[in-house]
């Protein structure tokens, strides 16, 4: 594969690293200020202005949806290979995505319904999500079960006669804590006794149904991420229609594989971002400190560390453009391997990285006086979104197994 990004690409680069250094990056600490504010005034939960003024700035540049692989009504259009390095630099600045409309989970519930919805369900939901004009969440964990095995799921989504009923607790559910948020896509069983993957099915809830009810944020090493938030929801006796339906009954555990493909990679291009930024934060702040006689820099413990950061980024980064090269060429579910290796290796790499920067900072590092301890929050726990480190390695290597098998059986056969 070629790894020159297209013209497409390049320019929309540019324009991208422009708009950081115009608008992202100087308004950094005004973003904690407003958040901070709303805190003072008791409530953290509501949409701040600074984004909402930059969603505008970033719509008239043409910086808007460039996730969606797929047209739709002149939205998207860009393949996976194009987006990563896009991606990549809004993983540089966490609360970032939601300016260009590109930020989980509403990426891919926006992607579920490009794919999987009807034309009514799309012009309901999916054309005022593209237009930013509302948020979604997505409503599949639970605390009560493994959810890692989505097979577990126990929430139930049972019919009445016109209607669905719905009961269970979710939690986890990022992005639910917006009020802008309106709408969520659940996943719960329809059939229990069906076979395994085809009990569960996905059903489009509005937040401000009757028997909704967020419980609480929940914090991730103490922080909220407000005004974005992690939900824990109950499910009490909901009632949609029959239409809300995704796809059909029992095609659940099929839209959750389509749908998490995508995030996943997604992920892994923002950590490497956050991964690489982290690096540049660590080589400054080295080359500014005097301990012992001379800069921090000079010491050899910091050239291996910084030499192994270097080493480990890129190949992350390549790692990241084979699976996304793969997505576009044969599919996403032929790319399930390098997917999942991906998944695997690029939120190690960016807690490693970030985890050398804290230690280069000493006691600022931990501080909130940086971005360091948040961003290492967030990329421990990409290690375990959309399917934690063991559940992808068991599938790698379940692959690989299989692999082998069937070459033996070849060589066989050919005997």
């Amino acid at each position: 594969m070629s790894f020159e990004y297209s013209e497409k690409t390049q320019d929309l680069l540019a324009r991208l690293n422009a708009f950081f250094d115009a608008h992202i990056y100087p308004n950094e600490g005004r973003y904690h200020e407003e958040l901070q504010a709303a805190r003072d005034r008791g409530n953290a939960w509501l949409p701040l202005p600074l984004i909402e003024e930059l969603k505008n700035k970033a719509k008239s540049q043409g910086l808007w949806n460039m996730f969606l692989p797929h047209v739709y009504k002149g939205h998207g259009g860009i393949s996976n290979l194009d987006y990563a390095p896009l991606c990549e630099v809004m993983g540089r600045v966490m609360w970032s995505g939601e300016v260009f409309n590109c930020s989980a989970p509403d990426t891919g519930n926006m992607e579920t319904f490009a794919k999987y919805a009807t034309q009514a369900q799309k012009s309901q939901w999916l054309e005022p999500l593209l237009a930013g004009d509302i948020r979604s969440a997505f409503l599949m964990t639970e605390p009560s079960v493994a959810s890692s095995d989505a097979t577990n799921i126990q929430c139930s989504i049972l019919k009445d006669k016109d209607h669905y009923v719905i009961n269970g607790r979710k939690w986890f559910s990022s992005g639910a804590g917006n009020p802008n948020c309106k709408i969520f896509i659940v996943m719960g069983k329809t059939d229990p006794d069906a076979p395994r993957h085809t009990q569960q099915s996905m059903i489009l809830v509005p937040r401000d149904a009757p028997g909704v009810t967020i419980m609480r944020p929940l914090t991730v090493f103490g922080y909220d991420d407000a005004p974005h938030g992690h939900m824990e929801i109950n499910l009490d006796n909901v009632r949609v229609p029959l239409e809300n339906v995704l796809l059909g009954e029992g095609r659940g555990f099929e839209i959750a594989q389509g749908r998490l493909g995508p995030g996943r990679i997604h992920h892994c291009m923002r950590s490497i971002g956050a991964a690489e930024r982290a690096l540049e934060t660590m080589i400054d702040r080295l080359q500014s400190r005097i301990a012992f006689g001379g800069p921090l820099s000079s010491q050899s413990i910091w050239h291996e560390r910084i030499a192994e950061s270097r080493c480990m980024i890129d190949q992350a980064r390549l790692l990241t453009l084979q699976a996304a090269h793969k997505m576009d060429t044969v599919g996403n579910k032929a790319a399930r391997a390098e997917i999942s290796m991906i998944k695997v290796v690029a939120p190690n790499v960016s807690c490693k990285v970030l985890d050398w920067a804290i230690q280069a900072h000493g006691g600022a590092g931990v501080s909130s006086d940086f971005w360091l301890a948040e961003a290492y929050a967030h990329q421990r726990t990409v290690r375990l979104v959309d399917g934690p480190d063991e559940v992808h390695r068991n599938a790698i290597a379940k692959m690989e197994l299989a692999k082998r098998t069937a070459i033996k059986e070849l060589k066989k056969t050919a005997v």
